[in-house]
This record gives structure tokens, C-alpha cells and sequence, in this order.
């Protein structure tokens, strides 16, 4: 299956220090139909939006079968299974992958060194909407977003003037229902790390081999490594070696961001309280980063949150994309189904997990 893909730049500007970048995929598969779905996919902090091509590739694999089974004549068996999708854009936060490349100058200013955070990915991803050469408040996007995309993602439901999705898919949310002292322990955790992280090497070569042998990524797809050493690191004139794309400055910045995970969860509240949009949960069952009372909270009956699906996955942590691609693929395959075929509505429901 041939997966074809484009770069997209929406060039800084003098009231907007930094420059987007995104791209756009899709396959034979793909329609232009208006009904169709656009995805709109975030990635989580330290990463980049192609960390998320492997899940894509899978996703667009199912596509391909299930367009071959309805013209095989499967599909009069198993009405209301199908789905259209015209294309998926991965948008980068501003300080990350190939974005932070071309923002690299910007960044190393004491303006903005410590100015990129969630509110603000949510902000650039806007942006972009608005800015790239194609009208998106036309299509029927759906938004998809893990950790720090997710947090993101919710963000820009009410950011203005408002683009309207269909339907959210939110993979592990940086969020607390116990309040952000919940989250206290896991954020210095990750600052430590971010403070020890290698975020230098010779050549890719060199980068590649050290990843793939850490023991603590045995569990990510081996797409996934790759897809890190070509899009997470880049060659630094100024250091005059390879390094990190997003570095151990910016990623603590991301982490000590307060505002950004009390507005996200402000925001995921008013989703589920008011219905507009369907909003589908998936989290991983091992509580690696987030506590496992932390997530207990978020679906709690009690707490009035209505998901339209609730899912934990099995023998996967927080990082979903980089450890489950294709188990998190056909999960969103399954919910584009529903909701391309319920009209791009859905139905609410109480938050009762199940198991993958």
C-alpha cells in the first residue's frame, strides 16, 4: 500500500515569531467526497507529528481493505461498516520536529525561550487552519491527539472563531480530575529525565543504534524508533553535530506549562457537559506516567462526564502511538466507522471502560 505524502509551511510573519509546519497523507482510497473525513492529529511532547505514521499506515491499510470488501460485495453484508476519508494533516508544536528546525533562531531568544505551551500548540494549530492553502472550515475533520495533542486538541475547540469538528479522539490526556498536585509527582519525574536525555550524536547512524538498543524502547514500534532518528534530531551548524529537534529547554518548558493542562480539562468538561461534540477516550491500562487514580477520576460516573466511547487498552502505558500503532489504528478505524455512519453526530453515554 502506497501511503503519498506532502510538506506544508505557513511562513512566520511579523505579528507570529514562528513557523508551522504539516503534512498531509493519504492513499487511493482517499475521497474528495465533502462528507469525507479530514484528520487533524497531534502529537505529545518530545515527539513530532510523524511519530504518528506508523498508527497512520495501519489506519490507512484498513481503509484500503474494507474499500475492497464492499467492492467484492461484502459490504451489502455489513451495512453501516464503511467509511471515507479524504486525507490526514499532522501538525507540529512550534518547538518540536521539523518546526522547530526553522524556529530554531526564535526560540533561542529570551522572548520566546520559554513562550511555546499547550494553549499555545493549540494556538498554532489554528492558525495553520486558517492559514493553509486549503478551506478546512469545509471538510468534516475529526481531531485526533495524544498527551500533549490531546490537552491541545481539546484547547482549540473554543479557540476563535471556531472550527468545528465532528467528532475528537483523545489518546492518554495530560489532565487531572484530582486537581494538578496529582500530576506533581509525574512532572518532576519528567523533568529529571528531560535534564539527562542524550541530545547529541555524530550521525543518525550513531543516534539510531543507541535507540534501538536502550532497553527502556524495546516496547515502541521499530517505525517508530525510525521515525524518531529521521524526524526528532537534525543536524545543529551551531553545535556541529545532531540534536534533538525539541531540546531538553524547550521539553521542560513544555512540562512546567500550568495553564495549559487546568484549561484542557476546563475545556474537556464543557465537551462532555454540552454534547457538541462527541468525544471518544482511549487510555493505556499500565499507569506508567499517569496515576491510575488520575484516570479512575476522569471516567468516573460520579463526575458528570459523558464520553461517546471509553477505552483502555491492554498491556500499553501512556505512550499508545509509539507502543500499540496498530492496535490504536484499528480502535480509531472502528470509531471513524461509527461516526462517519451516524452522520458525524454520535451519542453520549456514561464513561464506562472497556478492555481491548
Amino acid at each position: 500500500m502506497l501511503v503519498q505524502a506532502e510538506s506544508y509551511t505557513v511562513p512566520a510573519s511579523p505579528d507570529y515569531p514562528f513557523f508551522l509546519k504539516a503534512k498531509r497523507y493519504w492513499t487511493k482510497e482517499c475521497t474528495e467526497d465533502p462528507s469525507a473525513q479530514t484528520l487533524i492529529v497531534l502529537h505529545s511532547t518530545s515527539f513530532h507529528k510523524e511519530t504518528w505514521e506508523p498508527a497512520l499506515e495501519d489506519l490507512f491499510a484498513l481503509l484500503v481493505s474494507s474499500a475492497s470488501a464492499f467492492r467484492a460485495g461484502e459490504g451489502t453484508r455489513a451495512k453501516g461498516t464503511r467509511v471515507a476519508i479524504r486525507e490526514a494533516w499532522m501538525i507540529d508544536c512550534p518547538n518540536h520536529g521539523e518546526s522547530a528546525t526553522l524556529n530554531h533562531r526564535a526560540l533561542s531568544t529570551p522572548e520566546y525561550a520559554n513562550y511555546v505551551s499547550c494553549t499555545r500548540y493549540a494556538e498554532a494549530v489554528h492558525r495553520f487552519l486558517t492559514l493553509a492553502p486549503v478551506d478546512f472550515s469545509k471538510r468534516n475533520m475529526i481531531g485526533i491527539g495524544h498527551s500533549l495533542g490531546a490537552n491541545s486538541m481539546l484547547i482549540l475547540q473554543h479557540l476563535q472563531p471556531i472550527y468545528t469538528f465532528s467528532a475528537l479522539i483523545i489518546i492518554e490526556p495530560m489532565v487531572s480530575a484530582l486537581g494538578l498536585p496529582a500530576l506533581n509527582p509525574l512532572r518532576d519525574r519528567l523533568l529529571a529525565e528531560a535534564e539527562r536525555r542524550n541530545d547529541r550524536w555524530g550521525s543518525r547512524d550513531e543516534a539510531r543504534k543507541m535507540y534501538r538498543e536502550r532497553k527502556k524502547l524495546q516496547s515502541w514500534d521499530r517505525r517508530v524508533v525510525d521515525a524518531f532518528v529521521n524526524h526528532a534530531i537534525y543536524w545543529n551548524n551551531d553545535m556541529q553535530a545532531f540534536t534533538l529537534c525539541c531540546s531538553r529547554q524547550q521539553e521542560k518548558t513544555m512540562y512546567i506549562d500550568e495553564e495549559g493542562p487546568l484549561r484542557s480539562f476546563s475545556d474537556l468538561n464543557r465537551l462532555c457537559k454540552d454534547g457538541r461534540i462527541p468525544v471518544h477516550l482511549i487510555l493505556g491500562e499500565i499507569p506508567d506516567f499517569i496515576p491510575k487514580r488520575v484516570q479512575e477520576a476522569l471516567i468516573a460516573k460520579s463526575s458528570g462526564r459523558r464520553f461517546a466511547s471509553s477505552v483502555t487498552m491492554k498491556g500499553v502505558g501512556h505512550l499508545i502511538p509509539q507502543e500499540k500503532p496498530t492496535e490504536l489504528a484499528k480502535l480509531i478505524f472502528d470509531i471513524l466507522v461509527k461516526t462517519y455512519n451516524s452522520g458525524g453526530a454520535g451519542t453520549t453515554s456514561s464513561a464506562r471502560p472497556s478492555r481491548l
